[in-house]
């Protein structure tokens, strides 16, 4: 699977067509190149010889805009292609059978979207672009027929279900067992982590995640995400500008823990 431009001016433009008024805006799709890309390293799949490229390329061929707030597929939606996110951010939403949501996840650039699908041949959640993103389009079926063909394929996208397994179960973590402070830093330091990985800065980075989001996808109100932010700040961990961060004591964030029980 292909990921992003490590800059992301150097995606190749899409074009966003605009329709009549009352209806959508469609965007245009574009040629996506896995050879060109230089997050490969985190979604292609290792050992993959030169003349297996072509056919990778030919499976990837297009590349998709998803304007900020745009979904990208929503629950019950027919389950018929996998997504990597090329350039930008989005975050997956399930929703209460009452109509309230609750953010599950957050994917970044390289990162694979619709894993969901696979089990029912519906998408269980919705993907919500963070910003004006785009995804690589991957039709599941010729995935598929492919990963009959190419191993380290098939090798690939076992590692794919089991990264989301691995990171569900992580986050059931979180929630089930830290407090609030541990979870925000927790938060943090998992973005920090990923910037690094795909060369971005690991201590200044813009969330593109609304406090409301955070709030949501670490269980917590949007007031205390607020309230732990400024306290994070105040005890010099990081510097907080609106949505910008700026990571200023990693070491003391991994160091947070649990509040002191009365007492003690």
């Amino acid at each position: 699977m292909v990921g992003p431009m490590l800059n992301p001016a150097a995606v190749a433009p899409v074009r966003v067509r605009r329709h009549s008024a009352g209806s959508t805006h469609q965007a245009a799709r574009s040629t996506a190149r896995c050879s060109s890309c230089a997050m490969r390293h985190l979604c292609m799949p290792q050992g993959v010889a030169a003349n297996e490229l072509p056919q990778l390329e030919a499976l990837i061929c297009t590349a998709r805009a998803v304007r900020r707030g745009e979904s990208l597929y929503r629950a019950g939606d027919s389950f018929d292609n996998l997504y990597a996110v090329r350039s930008g951010s989005l975050k997956t939403v399930m929703a209460h059978r009452d109509g309230r949501e609750q953010v599950t996840g957050l994917r970044l650039a390289g990162e694979a979207l619709g894993l969901d699908g696979i089990s029912s041949d519906q998408h269980a959640c919705s993907a919500v672009a963070l910003e004006d993103s785009s995804v690589c389009i991957i039709p599941y079926a010729a995935l598929k027929h492919l990963c009959r063909e190419i191993g380290s394929m098939q090798e690939r996208l076992h590692k794919l279900m089991g990264e989301q397994i691995v990171r569900e179960a992580a986050q059931m973590m979180v929630l089930g067992s830290l407090s609030a402070d541990e979870r925000v830093a927790a938060f943090l330091l998992d973005i920090s982590e990923r910037n690094a990985q795909r060369g971005y800065s690991s201590a200044e980075f813009n969330l593109r995640m609304t406090r409301e989001d955070m709030g949501s996808y670490l269980g917590m109100t949007l007031e205390t995400v607020s309230r732990t932010l400024s306290r994070f700040q105040k005890r010099g961990l990081i510097d907080a500008q609106g949505r910008f961060i700026h990571i200023v004591d990693p070491e003391g964030l991994r160091q947070v823990g649990p509040p002191e029980r009365p007492g003690r």
